[in-house]
């Protein structure tokens, strides 16, 4: 009879241990995120500063009108009748159209420069972009109320002549006049398109680079052609970036003073047709009135100021909320 030998039992291997790998950030990369963190802390106190500061001053105006502030549509300091309601539809309003102009054009320049420009051409567009983004707002008005305005004329002619009964109150009162539509809304917005469209296309070109390399190589091993991998690569990645530059188009587009207080004939009321002469906005209003006002005059001025403040601070944090959501946001995440 032969023994069976017992059976080996397999005892427990300890767990590896870790390798734990610190760092030893050197003197340069302390100096780098000190200077980073102030150069964070001291743009968040600016920020609060100019809050402050616009609130402290508007206060007067504030108390005295209370909210008929925000729904009196004249300007009437000396009398106590003054509020922002014609200014604050004005300034969306010719926020509004400049989008319609600049977004797409904006979204197909970004397109060819980022998925079907040559790569020499790529470059030379590029910086043709970048450099219309830093050219200065006083520029675009000359331009604007040199020459883009004599152009527009017949445009805004032609809408309210052919398509007055589509667009109802948007028409003008007597559309053989030509010059019932010069220094209107519909200028202004469109000039105001021409300074934020370089902007909004920098961004969106910047978004549509950032789609993964394997995502578009897949679609495009899959038998997608070219437009096929944009539609479902590209633009589904850069959706929120989009919409993430769209919305800070339209904070500067609300900000924009220079432009649209070159070229329109200021009113205070709203501003129901858009094609005809008269129109304000709230920057273009503290631009014109800012020298000759005191007093409550000035207060009132502040308290506009405040008001725009606000409304584009809220707009430019709902867009890097949107595009810090998206994946193209993430992508950008360290």
């Amino acid at each position: 009879m032969t023994a069976t030998a017992p059976p080996t039992v397999e005892l427990p291997r300890p767990a590896p241990e870790r390798r734990q790998l610190v760092t030893r950030p050197t003197a340069s990369d302390r100096v780098f995120v000190w200077v980073t963190r102030g150069a964070a802390v001291a743009t968040l106190l600016v920020m609060c500063l100019i809050g402050y500061f616009l609130t402290k001053g508007a206060w007067p105006a504030l108390q005295q009108r209370g909210w008929h502030f925000f729904t009196e549509k004249q300007w009437l300091p000396e009398t106590g009748e003054y509020g922002i309601a014609g200014l604050l539809e004005g300034t969306v309003l010719v926020g509004v159209i400049a989008l319609l102009v600049a977004v797409p054009v904006s979204f197909g320049a970004a397109l060819f420069i980022s998925e079907y420009a040559p790569a020499g051409l790529r470059r030379a567009l590029v910086t043709l972009v970048d450099l219309m983004a830093a050219v200065p707002a006083v520029i675009y008005a000359i331009w604007a109320v040199v020459f883009l305005q004599a152009q527009l004329l017949p445009v805004a002619q032609w809408l309210s002549v052919h398509l007055g009964k589509f667009l109802g109150p948007l028409t003008v009162k007597t559309p053989d006049s030509p010059s019932s539509y010069t220094s209107s809304a519909f200028i202004a917005g469109v000039a105001v398109g021409f300074v934020i469209m370089p902007t909004i296309t920098s961004i969106m070109r910047e978004v549509f680079a950032q789609a993964p390399i394997g995502e578009r190589e897949g679609a495009i091993a899959l038998g997608s052609t070219k437009w096929g991998m944009i539609r479902t690569v590209v633009l589904p990645f850069g959706r929120a970036g989009i919409i993430g530059g769209i919305m800070l188009g339209l904070g500067r587009a609300l900000g924009e003073t220079i432009v649209v207080y070159a070229l329109i004939s200021p009113i205070f009321d709203f501003t129901t047709h858009p094609l005809e002469t008269g129109t304000n906005t709230i920057a273009a209003h503290i631009a014109s009135r800012y020298s000759e006002s005191n007093g409550t005059a000035f207060a009132g001025l502040l308290a506009a100021g405040m008001v725009l403040f606000a409304f584009t601070l809220v707009i430019n944090t709902a867009a890097g909320v949107v595009v810090s959501r998206s994946r193209s946001g993430a992508a950008t995440e360290i």
